[in-house]
């Protein structure tokens, strides 16, 4: 790992900060694009950091954000352990600016396996009719009454490829146009959104884990706005070349 620090500005789904960071850093917050991110660079020193900015205050802050974090150290899939999760926030309006999950692999050499199945508390609820649900079985555990991982709970749920690189956070569930297929919207690291379809993913628990990788590029229609499914070449909505 080089020991060149360089200050740089790290960007998060509620704000930035600019801290000074090493080529491995930079290497993790480089998801192909000439941004750096906060995600995939997990919990940086707080003294490494000379001030942020918050979009919800709208004000850039000198020092470090509050960061807090938790280490679990649990298995959440096979072959796949949460090591650390935390978020960074600001000390003026308790705003996110943004959240990471740190994960390792016990068996490098092998592929990350099923997710564990993961019992939500009762505290997490919400009032889903089930008429309501679309007729999709998803690879969600089975489960208690009262425990189950509901739809609306899986809004802000961290999105993570078979990699275990994060690609941004669940943003809503929706039905393509024709009513046939039930999708989730996911922002991405970069601010950009995409649709993920049902059957595109492996597992839901306390995140949810993709059965491939995001594309980079996005799938919006410059058109008409609609986002698009997961490597549509026309908009599904008003049929538009995408680019």
């Amino acid at each position: 790992m080089s020991s060149e620090l360089r200050l740089k500005k790290l960007r998060g789904s509620g704000g930035f900060v600019m801290a000074t960071v090493n080529d491995d850093q930079q290497r993790k917050g480089n998801l192909g694009g000439p941004d750096l991110f906060l995600a995939p660079v997990g919990r940086l020193d707080s003294e490494k950091i000379s001030k942020y900015y918050c979009n919800t205050c709208e004000k850039e802050y000198e020092g470090s954000p509050k960061i807090e974090y938790e280490s679990p150290n649990e298995m959440v899939a096979e072959n796949l352990v949460l090591l650390e999760k935390g978020q960074y926030i600001c000390t003026t309006c308790g705003s996110i600016l943004a959240e990471y999950r740190n994960f390792s692999k016990p068996d490098e050499a092998a592929s990350v396996g099923a997710a564990i199945p993961v019992v939500d508390t009762p505290s997490i609820s919400a009032s889903v009719s089930t008429t309501s649900v679309p007729s999709v079985t998803p690879q969600v555990e089975t489960a208690k009454p009262g425990s189950v991982k509901t739809f609306s709970s899986i809004a802000g749920l961290g999105v993570y490829d078979t990699e275990a690189r994060k690609v941004g956070i669940v943003k809503e569930m929706g039905i393509q146009p024709d009513q046939s297929s039930i999708v989730l919207v996911v922002t991405k690291n970069d601010g950009t959104e995409t649709t993920v379809k049902w059957d595109e993913i492996r597992k839901i628990g306390e995140i949810v884990l993709l059965g491939s990788t995001l594309e980079s590029s996005s799938s919006k229609c410059v058109k008409c706005g609609y986002t698009n499914s997961q490597g549509s070449k026309f908009c599904e909505s008003c049929g538009n070349k995408l680019k």
